[in-house]
Parts: C-alpha cells; sequence; structure tokens
C-alpha cells in the first residue's frame, strides 16, 4: 500500500502548492572578537537578507577565547574565521592550513597612541620613555619600525606589558604612550573619558600597509562554491553600509541593541570608510611587501610565497 500511497501524496503536493524551497548552504563564521562595528557587513549582510539571496545560512559565532580561532578554522570548527593578516604569516610558518580569502577591514587599525596634552608631540619624543603593550611580538616590530623611522634607538625605550589596559594605564601616568590601541575604538574611549588622545599611524611611519581584518579557510575549502557566494552577500552589505550609513547603523543597534551607546555609535562611523568594499580583491604586491616586513623584524625566517597564504577568488 505505502509503494503507491507516496506517488499519489507526491501528485497532490504538485497540484495544491509549490515544492518546499531548497534549504540554505550553512556556513560558520568565527569571529576574532565579540561583536562589536568592525563586524558591520557581516551583520548587515544577515540582517538584509544579502546571506539569504545567495542561498546561505550564515552564523556568527563570537570565541570563548580569541587566541584560538585561527586553529579552530583549521580544524573544521567552523569554515570561515576572522583572523589578521599579521597573524596569517605567523601561523602559516607554524604550520596551520590557513589562507586568506577575503579582506573585511583593509587598512590598519593599530595605532601609536599618546595623551594629546602631554609631553609627546611627536615619535622622537618616545627616546627613554615608556611603551604599553597588550602582545608581545608583532607590537614590539611595529613600535622599533615607527621609532627607526624617526631617528630613535629602540633600546632607548622600554616596553612593559599592561595586559588590555592601555586605556586607562596611558590616562593613569603608568606609561608615555601605548601600541595596541584602534584607531576606530580606543581613541573614542579615551575622549569620551575627558582625556583627547593623540595617534602615530604605524603606515606613515614606516611599516607598510597591511589589511587589519581578513576571512581565512582551510585549505581544503578554498574552492568550496560557498565562498564567493559569501563574498557577493559580504560586498553588497558594504556598498549598503556606504551609501545608507544612517539606515546601516539602524539595523545594526537593531540587531544588537546592547551597543547602542556612544563609543559603539562613533566607532561605527569611523570604521565605515575602513572596510573593503571589494572583498575578494588580493593586492599580491602588498602581501608581499609586508612579509618582508615581518622577515626583517626576525619574526619570520624568510618571506612566505603570498600565493602560500592568500587567493583571490573569482565568482
Amino acid at each position: 500500500m505505502s509503494r503507491f500511497l507516496a506517488p499519489l501524496l507526491f501528485l497532490a503536493a504538485a497540484l495544491t502548492g509549490p515544492f518546499p524551497a531548497a534549504a540554505a548552504d550553512r556556513l560558520t563564521v568565527m569571529l576574532e572578537w565579540f561583536v562589536n562595528p568592525d563586524h558591520a557587513p557581516l551583520v548587515i549582510a544577515a540582517e538584509k537578507g544579502f546571506f539569504a539571496e545567495e542561498g546561505l545560512d550564515v552564523t556568527l559565532v563570537p570565541p570563548s577565547d580569541p587566541s584560538s580561532v585561527p586553529r579552530l578554522v583549521a580544524a573544521g570548527q567552523a569554515e570561515i574565521g576572522l583572523h589578521y593578516q599579521p597573524s596569517l604569516y605567523l601561523d602559516r610558518e607554524a604550520g596551520l592550513p590557513l589562507k586568506r580569502f577575503g579582506t573585511l577591514v583593509e587598512t590598519p587599525l593599530n595605532t601609536l597612541t599618546v595623551l594629546k596634552d602631554g609631553p609627546i608631540a611627536g615619535i622622537a619624543d618616545l627616546k627613554g620613555k615608556t611603551i604599553g603593550f597588550s602582545v608581545s611580538g608583532f607590537e614590539d616590530a611595529l613600535v622599533k619600525r615607527m621609532l627607526t623611522s624617526a631617528g630613535v634607538d629602540a633600546s632607548s625605550v622600554t616596553f612593559v606589558n599592561v595586559n588590555f589596559a592601555l586605556t586607562s594605564s596611558l590616562i593613569g601616568g603608568k606609561v608615555d604612550a601605548t601600541i595596541g590601541g584602534y584607531r576606530n575604538f580606543e581613541l573614542t574611549q579615551m575622549r569620551l573619558e575627558g582625556h583627547e588622545g593623540r595617534a602615530f599611524f604605524p603606515e606613515e611611519h614606516g611599516v607598510p600597509a597591511y589589511d587589519e581584518l581578513i576571512y581565512v579557510t582551510r585549505d581544503d575549502l578554498i574552492d568550496d562554491p560557498r565562498l564567493p557566494r559569501f563574498l557577493r552577500a559580504v560586498e553588497k552589505a558594504t556598498i549598503f553600509l556606504t551609501n545608507h550609513p544612517q539606515d546601516a547603523l539602524d539595523v545594526f543597534i537593531k540587531a544588537y541593541p546592547s551597543l547602542d551607546d556612544a563609543l559603539n555609535r562613533q566607532a561605527f562611523a569611523d570604521t565605515l570608510p575602513r572596510f573593503a568594499k571589494r572583498p575578494a580583491a588580493l593586492d599580491p604586491g602588498r602581501y608581499q611587501r609586508f612579509g618582508t616586513f615581518l622577515a626583517e623584524a626576525g619574526l619570520l625566517k624568510a618571506p612566505l610565497p603570498v600565493e602560500s597564504l592568500a587567493v583571490e577568488l573569482h565568482p
């Protein structure tokens, strides 16, 4: 009986209504931090239905441990991870099978920051001073190159690990400057606390420009057809952000009402011009220059071939 019943039910469905839509392809994106304005294109792509238009069901996952993101993506716990271009070189040399396939924030956000009303008017004034940092290695290399560009012997500067208390350490006078604060967050945070900051940008003081945030996946997924569709949706969202910033902010705040405060609203505006309008595009020369910088700083044994760590996907 059941052999005849199934075809009859199929026919009845065909006569009475449309077939159910095919299930969307799922993708998990592991963020590098809790949701914040840096992630606006992802939030807009989800809330405006741009992922759905590409047949994607995308889940954004904040990490419990930000340092674990590259390892978890390499191990297959997520298809996509948000990562930092400088860190990708180090992870790749360490053997993690990760590749960059897209860009989220296409300019550095890191800054060397001092108090605006303090004694440091230029980088050269940091000779003999104290600089607070959060993450050793890369940030040390940034500062040393910036100091060298200003004619300052890096050995004359004292580095102090202040963990993530960058702003409070600077305002409290525990250090003369900090490295690691973001130009779209910490400067506003300082101002809101009644202390104006002065920022020196690495890319204006001897450090090659680099992408702050990138999309990575593991090597064996780099040809996955979901990835170009993901980037198309992100590009649509970024164009929407550019053309309709207030509407985009409203959508963002509605999705994450806990971020509706002065700091995040200003960070949203400050980050808008830094999003990659062509997230799939890759500048091999830029990646090569930065790899050479890391090798010269002693963080890499040798510059890595660009094709070993970054690709450009074509829809």
